[in-house]
């Protein structure tokens, strides 16, 4: 977390302040803001990878007094308007495309605000996977489903226990029963009650229509700011098939043991 204050200077000046992230994930907060912000996004890996990254921020809910804007030798592309409201709205661009200019916006009394967002720097591929504007709904491939169980930041077989439509945020809240956990990289699925089971939430589109339904599934995904995000969710027989099938003709990209 990257906290500063507008308070800090002088009100008359017009002050220009650089900001430094070496970190791949994090968030930022300016209160009171006046003047301007230049987040330099600076991951500690090869320069030569950096055009392969991929950013995305997450303006936090009330965030407010300033607007952000993508900056490029000194062309400015407006990306969040101070005041816009788009609850969970996520704006992502190459690390290439430039870097992040907050602008503080005239204000009777600065005092009230406070600009913040969440940031996130990934593999062009894995944003990809969390973006895919064509047809995000779309069921997987057998190939598909065989390499997210690889490359997934959580890898479960379980149950719908429910779904909660948000429709304000153009999101559901699959509620999973977990029966096996094969991996997770953040601990979403905990053990909950005296009865000792696993239960964790998944977030996907609203457009896709995820109902409750019986049966297991193999729930697979990404961790995005936080939150699980669903990725394949072939039922689990079909999983099964489709392994034995890449394993008896040894074409499955990793082990899992999907018993």
């Amino acid at each position: 977390l990257s906290s500063c204050s507008g308070l800090t200077h002088e009100s008359h000046r017009k002050d220009v302040e650089q900001v430094y992230l070496r970190c791949s994930e994090g968030s930022i907060e300016w209160m009171y803001p006046t003047g301007a912000l230049i987040v330099n996004l600076r991951p500690n890996i090869s320069p030569a990878s950096y055009k392969h990254l991929t950013v995305c921020i997450k303006p936090f809910k009330d965030s407010a007094g300033a607007n952000i804007y993508l900056e490029k030798t000194g062309e400015l592309k407006l990306l969040v308007r101070d005041g816009e409201r788009s609850p969970s709205r996520v704006y992502c661009f190459g690390y290439d495309q430039g870097g992040l200019f907050v602008e503080a916006t005239p204000q009777q009394d600065i005092s009230r605000k406070i600009t913040g967002f969440q940031y996130e720097l990934m593999s062009r591929g894995i944003a990809a996977d969390l973006h895919t504007a064509s047809a995000p709904c779309r069921p997987c491939s057998d190939t598909e489903v065989l390499l997210a169980v690889c490359t997934s930041d959580f890898v479960i077989r379980g149950s719908i226990q429910n779904v909660t439509n948000e429709a304000e945020e153009q999101e559901s809240i699959i509620h999973v029963g977990v029966n096996k956990l094969y991996r997770q990289k953040s601990k979403v699925f905990q053990l909950t009650g005296e009865s000792g089971n696993w239960r964790g939430q998944i977030k996907t589109l609203l457009e896709c229509g995820v109902k409750p339904g019986d049966g297991d599934f193999l729930f697979t995904g990404r961790m995005h700011f936080g939150e699980a995000r669903l990725g394949c969710a072939p039922r689990f027989k079909d999983f099964q098939r489709m392994y034995k099938e890449a394993k008896d003709k040894g074409l499955n990209p990793c082990e899992i043991g999907p018993d």
